[in-house]
């Protein structure tokens, strides 16, 4: 049985959550170690639904990793690749074209670009990419360039980061995704990422980028090195730079997959861990409007379960994404439309189609247009 200051601890955050209060890192904490998954997931439902009511969100949606060859050993990465290995692979224009053509074709909205750092490949040949998207497609939303791509842009170029996205937004760049944040800790960090940069780069380059007014979403490693101090304190930092710049739109907590890396003898998380931590997440980013559950990484079915336990968004159809499935997960490359209403309507929830911008698809056959940004108020 609970001893009565953990429930009158509990009480005291639970009554905070009701009345839409902050938590604390020391709370954090505290319900990290020791607050069981339904009862973070109940604290955590209640400020989901504060937030996004019924509604779930998905987008249609294509990936783009234009080169798997890398300058960085991250010890956690399965996708990087030495330039000579066999799995090596960099894409021509046309077969950027050709991906390009492919999702207009599909009805995606959106292409999320991410990939190797090509040691070889000048930063106009990452320009390019964004160039010949934009060229080939002028609806398509480009998400693309992680932190650490963008830092490995800068040292390339020896120009600041300022000057790297404001080349990028001219483009074409529409919004950037939040990978490359791992662990922001340091010496967790240095364990599992210790040559790319580090999270005062991070900072730096989605300061500078929300400043330029480019959204971005944010990401959370877990599951390998770090222990419930260190994920805290990383949806801390990320509260406190949204509290300056509300430049962020989604945060997404990530499994760690150990198959096939440097990591290959941790235990990959359990599903309770997922969940847990997808909780904890949405109770900790207060400011934050979305959390969401990567199905690729967790699986459909965990994925599902977690739009109970805080999270409002399922990501989206996810054709030809490379990286976490070279790190071992079993999850198909794709879902249909229709999947993913059936995931969302057997969770009880409502499903809407959003742009990258979380902005209402409204299709008539083939075409699309968006509609205002679903508000929360509104939702059943």
């Amino acid at each position: 049985m609970p001893s009565r200051e953990y429930q009158s601890r509990l009480k005291r955050i639970t009554e905070q959550i009701e009345s839409g209060e902050r938590i604390a890192f020391d709370d954090g904490v505290f319900l990290d170690q020791n607050a069981d998954v339904l009862t973070l997931g109940r604290l955590a439902n209640i400020i989901r639904e504060r937030k996004n009511g019924n509604f779930a969100y998905y987008n249609t949606n294509m990936h783009l990793n234009p080169t798997n060859v890398c300058v960085y050993r991250c010890t956690f990465c399965a996708f990087r690749s030495d330039l000579k290995a066999p799995k090596a692979y960099t894409f021509t224009d046309d077969m950027i074209r050709n991906r390009v053509h492919e999702a207009v074709e599909s009805g995606a909205t959106e292409i999320h670009v991410v990939g190797g750092l090509h040691h070889q490949k000048k930063f106009d040949w990452y320009l390019n990419v964004i160039r010949t998207i934009r060229e080939t497609s002028l609806e398509l939303h480009i998400k693309a360039w992680t932190a650490v791509e963008i830092s490995w842009f800068s040292h390339l170029t020896k120009k600041p980061y300022v000057w790297i996205l404001e080349q990028m937004i001219d483009a074409g760049l529409g919004s950037m995704p939040g990978g490359g944040a791992e662990i922001f800790d340091e010496e967790i960090r240095s364990q599992i990422c210790e040559h790319k940069a580090d999270s005062t780069a991070w900072f730096d380059i989605h300061r500078t980028a929300h400043e330029l007014g480019l959204r971005t979403n944010a990401t959370m490693l877990y599951g390998h090195l770090e222990q419930a101090k260190h994920r805290v304190d990383h949806l801390c930092r990320l509260r406190e730079l949204q509290d300056a710049t509300g430049g962020f739109q989604t945060f997404i907590p990530l499994a760690f997959h150990p198959e096939n890396t440097g990591l290959s003898h941790i235990p990959k998380a359990g599903g309770l861990t997922d969940l847990k931590t997808m909780a904890l997440s949405r109770i900790m980013l207060d400011n934050f409007d979305h959390i969401k559950a990567y199905w690729i990484m967790l699986g459909e079915k965990t994925a599902q379960v977690a739009l109970s336990f805080g999270a409002d968004d399922l990501d989206g159809t996810v054709v030809h994404e490379l990286i976490y499935h070279d790190a071992g997960a079993e999850t198909p490359e794709g879902l249909t439309v229709e999947q993913i209403h059936q995931l969302i309507e057997e969770a009880g929830r409502v499903p809407i189609e959003r742009d990258t911008l979380y902005r209402r698809v409204i299709r008539e056959g083939k075409n699309w247009s968006v509609g205002e940004p679903v508000l929360a108020a509104a939702a059943p």
